[in-house]
């Protein structure tokens, strides 16, 4: 392990361009987290066909900076606009806008940004220490047992990231439908092709994921009325004092710990995580009636937590293959353009690029620290600019993007198409997440499944008994009726609210 990050510190010594594109990764995550409705998941689908002109592990680094800039960038809009800039900051409003309006905007910054860096590097930290081994351990994986984590991740995304389960479930369910377009991997027959060769390779990934999201974005932002006249831009970060900083040390690492863990579960993410942690902080404290009035532990406790849970979700995806997030299922893309398969024999197949990611997100999550000092003023002036400039800029990038890919036209009509189809679902109000998440899954339950049946003689009880399969199966089964019950709880509440 030690020669691995040996390499790596050589990779990053000898390479200046990786250095580089690290620093530039992080402030353009800033700013896109700082906007509201850009989201880090916005500005790595962008920036995903431009990292075909590095190596892989630069291009790794050019995605993971992204995410952990954004993940903070978020806080910014949330604390000075009451507007999260990405939906894992939307708890960070709670609190830190309150305490804005008290004329602390530049203390409540401080706060998210101290809270970001610790909460990031502690998630950083687990992911260096948990990844190997949970590789390792996959290695005994078989096709029942990655049927049965494709499972898991799509049944978990749709229990608990949406306000729907049924909803969720629905978009899941769509994601895997699309994912079956192309060639049969078994047989080789055509599935819903229509006769177009162009199809027959399947819905490209890329293309799908910036349409989905980045495209979909700027349709309906379009449709919106947005005032920039009152954004507070005049601040400046204030870091807490020592004392400031020990009074929410508690909070810090539980959130930590929180994030970190629901991090690591496939297709959870960082929303979550930063939800639980608000609520753990609310249960813990001594002052429970104070939360929605401008506390620090209501502004650390979810910025702590969404940020650990960045490095958590890097887990699965680079020991497993499975996204841990929407994020992580974008960055999925980018890998794969660069016929990189994630997994447990990635670790071994390619050290330096796991090893140099591992460094490079410690890095980043420092360098987030620096510029959100420095420049979260400069960031929030994004707030100013009209989105009838932003929006059309996206447009171009993401043509000019799917088009450099493979200089092919259809890859651009599968954006329109796709971002046409993610306008309607957003509409719908169905979850984005669980449709790139079935997307994503949809090929990898597939495919294990029929392989595993054929290993098992087609006797499902012999395929789903396997030790590890069953216990995924039945996390699955859990996940799902513990979200069904969360949503019979909560229509339960509102009509208590209503009778009351």
């Amino acid at each position: 392990m030690l020669e691995a990050y040996g390499s790596a510190l050589t990779y990053l010594f000898t390479t200046p361009s990786a250095v580089l594109l690290i620093i530039f990764s992080v402030i353009w995550g800033i700013a896109f987290g700082s906007v509201p409705g850009l989201t880090g998941i916005v500005g790595v689908a962008l920036l995903i066909p431009f990292t075909f002109v590095f190596d892989p592990t630069s291009g790794l680094l050019l995605l993971s900076g992204v995410y952990v800039g954004s993940t903070f960038g978020g806080s910014i809009s949330a604390i000075l606009f009451n507007t999260p800039g990405s939906p894992e900051a939307a708890c960070t409003a709670l609190d830190g806008y309150p305490m804005a309006r008290k004329g602390e905007a530049g203390k409540a910054l401080g706060i998210a940004l101290a809270s970001s860096a610790i909460g990031g590097i502690f998630g950083t930290i687990v992911l260096m220490l948990l990844a190997p081994p949970m590789a390792q351990f996959a290695l005994n994986f078989g096709p029942p047992e990655y049927f049965a984590l494709a499972v898991l991740g799509i049944t978990a995304i749709a229990a608990i990231g949406g306000s729907s389960v049924l909803k969720g479930l629905v978009a899941g369910l769509l994601g895997l439908g699309i994912a079956t377009v192309g060639l049969d991997p078994i047989t080789g027959t055509e599935r819903y092709t229509f006769g177009n060769l162009s199809l027959l390779t399947g819905i490209s990934f890329v293309p799908a994921i910036i349409g989905t999201f980045a495209l979909a974005e700027v349709l309906q932002r379009a449709g919106e009325k947005t005032s920039t006249a009152d954004v507070l831009t005049d601040v400046s970060t204030k870091l807490p004092s020592m004392k400031e900083f020990l009074a929410t040390k508690v909070t810090l690492l539980r959130s930590s710990v929180i994030g970190s863990f629901i991090g690591a579960l496939p297709g959870v993410g960082a929303t979550t995580a930063a939800f639980i942690s608000y609520s753990e902080a609310v249960r813990w404290s001594k002052r429970p009636e104070d939360f929605g009035t401008g506390v620090a532990e209501g502004i650390a406790a979810p910025e702590s937590a969404n940020n650990s849970a960045v490095g958590g979700s890097m887990i699965p995806l680079l020991a497993l293959g499975i996204p841990g997030s929407a994020t992580t299922a974008v960055m999925l893309g980018g890998l794969t353009i660069h016929g990189i398969i994630p997994g447990p024999l990635l670790m071994e197949t390619n050290t330096q690029l796991v090893y140099t990611v591992f460094i490079g997100m410690f890095i980043a999550n420092i360098l987030m620290l620096i510029f959100g000092i420095r420049m979260a003023r400069y960031f929030a002036l994004i707030l100013k600019v009209p989105y009838g400039l932003i929006g059309p800029a996206i447009v171009v990038l993401c043509m000019t993007g799917v088009y450099a890919l493979n200089s092919n036209i259809v890859d651009v009509g599968v954006m329109l198409a796709m971002g046409a189809f993610g306008f309607l679902l957003r509409k719908l109000q169905y979850p984005i997440a669980s449709f790139v998440i079935g997307l994503v899954l949809g090929p990898i339950a597939e495919r294990s499944l029929r392989q595993g049946l054929v290993i098992a003689d087609y006797d499902f009880l012999e395929f789903a008994s396997r030790p590890i399969t069953a216990v995924l199966l039945l996390a699955s089964l859990i996940s799902l009726i513990y979200g069904f019950y969360g949503q019979w709880k909560r229509i339960q509440q509102n009509k208590d609210k209503t009778a009351a």
